[in-house]
């Protein structure tokens, strides 16, 4: 099994809870988004899940992004599931791969965009800084996701159903196709153009009865 994907991820953790298997999901580092599925077995190690981490060292000056590693890695003829997160810093990005192709991977690159790159295996302790996230407060009449996206991105509530009906707005990874769904503490909201967040909870009323939320804006 491969790389899984904040949606896989999402489904796989639901239903394996509900049977009560023992498992857990590992990506090569600490809140990494996407990760493989891992039996649990006595004497288990993360060290034992088939990740590996490769640094790409390159001129600061160059900038090269998420989507220039992925693409000249996948142009080698690998699926999508075998690249994990891709982190990218001035200078320098660490990609997380399956082990088995980390041969192959360090042989065969020598450029990404255009520009002349250097490979090794990556320094765990000296990651580059995942994109953080922000936390922001909003108030709403109420949980329906009309509002929330109203409050998120700015949009008037008729064009905030309006995205909704369009397929723009899902939560929990699936799409979201009701102006009056009822949002949760703790859903992953995302809004087509306008980023990704996370409705932690309410923390209170306004004097006029509207909802006040903490949210958390993935940077």
């Amino acid at each position: 099994m491969g790389f899984l994907n904040e949606a896989e991820l999402y489904t796989a953790e639901e239903y394996l809870h509900s049977l009560n298997a023992d498992y857990c999901f590992w990506g090569g580092y600490d809140n990494a988004q996407r990760k493989i599925l891992c039996a649990l077995y006595n004497g288990f190690n993360v060290s034992d899940v088939p990740v590996s981490a490769v640094e790409f060292t390159f001129r600061k000056e160059d900038r090269l992004s998420h989507r220039d590693f992925l693409g000249t890695i996948l142009s080698l003829g690998l699926e999508r599931d075998t690249v994990g997160d891709i982190l990218t810093d001035a200078g320098r990005a660490v990609v997380f791969i399956k082990s088995e192709i980390r041969d192959y991977v360090c042989s065969q690159i020598t450029k990404v965009g255009g520009t002349g790159v250097k490979i090794k295996d990556a320094d765990l302790e000296n990651l580059p800084v995942k994109n953080h996230k922000e936390e922001k407060f909003i108030t709403v009449s109420s949980l329906r996701i009309d509002a929330i996206v109203a409050a998120l991105t700015g949009l008037s509530r008729e064009k905030a159903q309006k995205a909704v009906f369009q397929g723009l707005v899902s939560v929990n990874y699936s799409e979201c196709l009701s102006s009056s769904f009822k949002v949760s503490e703790n859903d992953v909201v995302s809004i087509r153009k306008h980023g990704k967040f996370i409705v932690k909870n309410v923390i209170g009323e306004t004097r006029k009865g509207r909802l006040k939320l903490s949210v958390q804006i993935f940077k």
